[in-house]
């Protein structure tokens, strides 16, 4: 799995590895199940008689009912907090950034501190030629998006998130940066027409004194 820079990807990571487990779990009890059947109730030579049959046992039936019921329950409670946590838009963000997905590219319009810095880019090959959305470690990061022609989905992978981009719906999040600093990939994960895999960007994570002299000579060039 990439390296997560946000404090919701941390999350993500644990409810992927909890699935896992229990995805795995399961797996080997009905793999040892099915082994066991066909080791003991294999059909005998010169023997035509069946095994013991279970058909109308009610304390079996009820067990095959209530233990997939608890497992669902378990893993749809885990799967409802962590979603709640991951779309919770409470806390007052630090930065917004508005994402517009465009064919093929991107345009990110950030304001802090009554400051604006926007970037528009184009199809690229490589992920560090396209436009770079530069973010703040450490802080709240709120993303609101939007699109004018097709739906497209904005897509970090060290976030460990993604979210649609569709015209005319007002799909937002929010993230809390870590202290990682670096440049990390971006791109479309929505097929979108034929420029689609040309449709990268990239995110440069700074610390907030870098990220503020970014904003303003930004600022202070429009």
């Amino acid at each position: 799995m990439p390296e997560g820079i946000t404090e919701q990807s941390e999350v993500v990571q644990d409810l992927w590895n909890g699935s896992w487990i229990a995805a795995l779990a399961t797996g080997v009890v009905v793999w040892g199940l099915i082994l066991w059947s066909v080791a003991f109730h294999r059909k005998r030579k010169n023997s035509a008689a069946l095994p013991p049959q279970v058909r109308y046992n009610l304390p079996i039936e009820m067990l095959y009912t209530i233990v997939p019921l608890i497992m669902v329950s378990v893993l749809f409670y885990f799967t409802a907090r962590d979603q709640n946590y991951l779309t919770d838009m409470s806390a007052k963000p630090d930065v917004t950034v508005k994402v517009e997905a465009f064919q093929w590219s991107w345009r990110f319009t950030t304001e802090a501190g009554g400051k604006t810095a926007e970037v528009v880019g184009v199809p690229v090959d490589n992920y560090e030629q396209g436009p770079q959305l530069v973010l703040p470690a450490g802080k709240r990061i709120q993303f609101n998006l939007s699109s004018p022609d097709v739906i497209h989905s904005f897509w970090v992978p060290a976030f460990k998130f993604k979210l649609d981009v569709i015209p005319g719906v007002d799909n937002r999040f929010q993230v809390t940066t870590l202290d990682k600093p670096g440049t990390y990939a971006g791109r479309c994960a929505e097929l979108c027409g034929v420029d689609h895999s040309r449709m990268l960007f990239n995110v440069k994570l700074v610390t907030q004194d870098e990220f503020d002299q970014y904003i303003a000579k930004q600022a202070g060039a429009q």
